[in-house]
């Protein structure tokens, strides 16, 4: 669908602006203008629901989010298109340990949401859906994968929380107040601990950061407490990869998903 298609629908004839947001890698998302205000209409790329994004469960997890306020408004959904608030604030591109755990705290606090997110079982996924549509699985899956076997039985069992799963540089806005954490299209009831791995992997935390993390996240940073969260740092990068390569294979978007792959298989193993 495009843009100015469902701009019209939304606020038929009322003359709004319209441009492009930059930034995304999966969907499209536009800046709208109107009436002295400011939103974000965000359409889905292709067969997104390869990726195991559910547009109802990401509205669901939105509105919990804008309820909680850590994220935007949600204003319409219309034809699986999430119409938001615009946050006019600035990428919050190093977010500090301190104030990501707090934000983290409030959300896995939070009432149950709609859908599962399991690590384990998207890898998986993502591996099957690539094989059925053509696309080579690259043969660091193998050692990924044997790793990742070993790392589940440690990490069953755990109490289910409300998790966004997707926590890279992008999704943080500093609106001068708080923090606020956007794109919810992968949350779903999972482990907490996998938010917490997924923040470490995408801003490179070292051991002190790490260590940081955890003790404003619950209060101390034990030898165990670090273990679960390398543990869920590595299936944090092993999705990654992974979902890097089920994009070769469905995405429209000019982007070099295979170099993406690789880079976080790399890291991964590393």
């Amino acid at each position: 669908m495009e843009a100015e298609t469902i701009v019209e629908r939304l606020w038929p004839g009322a003359g709004a602006s319209v441009e492009p947001l930059g930034g995304g890698i999966t969907n499209h998302n536009f800046k709208v203008r109107i009436g002295g205000e400011t939103f974000v209409v965000r359409i889905g790329g292709r067969d997104t629901e390869l990726l195991g994004i559910d547009r109802e469960h990401e509205r669901a997890a939105s509105e919990l989010a804008a309820a909680l306020g850590v994220g935007p408004e949600v204003v319409a959904f219309l034809d699986g298109c999430l119409v938001t608030r615009f946050i006019d604030g600035r990428p919050a591109e190093n977010p500090q340990p301190s104030e990501v755990a707090e934000t983290l705290r409030l959300v896995h606090g939070a009432r149950p949401i709609p859908g599962r997110f399991d690590a384990f079982r998207v890898v998986e996924t993502y591996r099957r859906t690539a094989e059925e549509r053509g696309t080579p699985v690259p043969a660091a899956y193998g050692e990924a994968a044997r790793r990742a076997a070993a790392i589940e039985p440690r990490r069953r069992g755990q109490a289910l929380r409300p998790c966004h799963n997707d926590l890279l540089s992008a999704n943080f806005i500093d609106d001068g107040t708080r923090l606020r954490i956007v794109d919810w299209e992968y949350a779903g009831m999972g482990d907490p601990y996998f938010d917490l791995g997924n923040f470490a992997a995408n801003h490179d935390l070292d051991e002190g950061a790490e260590r940081a993390l955890l003790e404003a996240y619950a209060g101390s940073a034990e030898d165990e407490a670090l273990d679960a969260l390398r543990d869920m740092r590595f299936m944090s990068d092993f999705r990654e990869a992974m979902w890097g390569v089920v994009q070769q294979a469905i995405s429209d978007v000019d982007f070099d998903f295979a170099a993406y792959a690789d880079r976080h298989f790399e890291r991964a193993l590393a």
